[in-house]
């Protein structure tokens, strides 16, 4: 696929207010494991921001939920991951969702399908989930379904890179038969280009959700590196391999400042694509992220 798409250099005033409201539009993501760090996020982040709480191992479900209790007493929106391959059947959906719900108000999950190579229980996929009706039944009015600009080797080796497509189209058409609220959340890129041709390609689908695009925060490139190499990242990452290559810049710290000024100019000059807003992982910490987003506003 060509993914040349030019963007100009941000040189303008208008572009730099263009990228601070678009970074004003900000979610983050983080884990239970993270929790005594939560205060950090009172300090420096809206009231209300969404937060989404990442369960990376199965055995992690019970700091997951306790995450989502602290950050709803803080004043932020929590949104937790559910991943079919870390949910047993639907009696334990059932359990975790209630837990959630009346636990901690949760209205909005990020379903997904999970990275563990083989599911603990009956599910493997996001539809399957939702074709429960256990979100409907808890009380849930959003869900977020996984994107995957540059791919997913995991499902493509598998199953074909259509599939991928597939699969979002499965799922919009799951919210739209519901009335449910939905959105995309994208893995983290470091450019726009491929991300800009993914979204046309949708909206030719019919796809027409929000996106949530996935923006590394501040880390050194081998930080970066590290976790590109993780989470499959495609070819965008391709400029972080290379910095890598110079050893004296493997700790040098990378910033996605232009990555943030194309992101801008995609949510506002090409509104058809909805752009809608940068999910921040913070991969360099919470200091580097939250110091970065305060030079960002000027």
């Amino acid at each position: 696929m060509d993914t040349s798409v030019t963007f100009p250099p941000a040189t303008s005033a208008a572009q730099a207010n263009a990228s601070g409201a678009f970074l004003a539009r900000s979610t983050i993501e983080v884990t239970g494991k993270q929790i005594e760090k939560f205060p950090l996020l009172k300090d420096n982040l809206p009231t209300g921001t969404n937060v989404f709480i990442a369960l990376i191992e199965a055995q992690d479900l019970e700091p997951q939920i306790a995450a989502a209790i602290e950050l709803r007493k803080l004043g932020f929106e929590p949104i937790p991951h559910i991943p079919a391959r870390f949910v047993r059947d639907e009696a334990d959906l059932n359990a975790r969702m209630s837990a959630f719900a009346e636990k901690a108000g949760v209205t909005t999950v990020l379903a997904l399908g999970g990275g563990a190579p083989e599911p603990i229980g009956k599910f493997d996929a996001a539809i399957q989930l939702m074709n429960t009706g256990v979100f409907q039944k808890v009380g849930i009015k959003r869900v977020g379904i996984a994107g995957h600009p540059e791919g997913n080797p995991d499902i493509s080796k598998k199953h074909g890179e259509a599939a991928l497509l597939q699969a979002l189209k499965d799922k919009s058409a799951w919210l739209k038969a519901n009335n449910m609220e939905g959105f995309i959340a994208t893995q983290f890129l470091f450019e726009a280009g491929p991300l800009a041709l993914w979204a046309s390609q949708l909206r030719d689908n019919g796809i027409n959700l929000p996106i949530n695009v996935g923006v590394p925060g501040p880390a050194t490139i081998k930080t970066l590196v590290k976790y590109a190499a993780m989470c499959g990242v495609g070819n965008s990452a391709r400029f972080i391999r290379k910095q890598a290559l110079n050893i004296t810049k493997l700790l040098s710290v990378s910033e996605p400042t232009e990555f943030i000024d194309q992101l801008a100019k995609l949510h506002f000059d090409k509104p058809e694509l909805n752009i809608s807003a940068p999910h921040l992982y913070p991969f360099g910490g919470f200091d580097k992220l939250f110091t970065w987003l305060k030079t960002q506003k000027g």
